[in-house]
């Protein structure tokens, strides 16, 4: 059983993914706080940026939109892509091993709280060329 300090994360609490396009806090994992069926971060995107299209084979994904506005893109059954606006209080789902990208369009730095179930695609970013670790003490944690 994990300490309880480990049921309260914030994205500051943990050391951080950082890749060209933004940062990634996964404050939720197995690896984390021993969660079973899912995993969730927090992400950062500033201005211009976004992440390519991908996709997490045998996981489904919830997207929600904290703060900042972009481009969500989304692919239906068939493989043609659907992209719509997004903002604050905007909930999307990503089908699972269903393709997705993520732009932000607005002046301001994009805040995305993600789940990921089952867990694991948090593990294979690692895997990026642009993957590093930004140390959780980099970032005030």
């Amino acid at each position: 059983m994990p300490d309880t300090d480990t049921f309260f994360n914030y994205p500051n609490d943990v050391d951080n993914y950082g890749f060209d396009w933004g940062r990634l806090a996964v404050t939720l994992a197995p690896q984390v706080n021993g969660a079973k069926t899912f995993s969730a971060a927090v992400v950062h995107v500033p201005p211009g940026k976004g992440h390519d299209r991908h996709n997490h084979p045998g996981s489904e994904e919830i997207i929600f939109i904290v703060k900042g506005t972009g481009a969500q893109m989304v692919e239906d059954e068939n493989g043609v892509p659907h992209t719509k606006t997004v903002g604050p209080g905007c909930t999307v789902f990503i089908p699972e091993s269903r393709f997705h990208s993520t732009l932000n369009t607005g002046d301001e730095p994009m805040e995305i709280f993600v789940v990921y179930s089952p867990a694991g695609p948090e593990e294979l970013l690692k895997e990026l060329p642009d993957f590093h670790v930004i140390p959780k003490s980099a970032l005030g944690g």
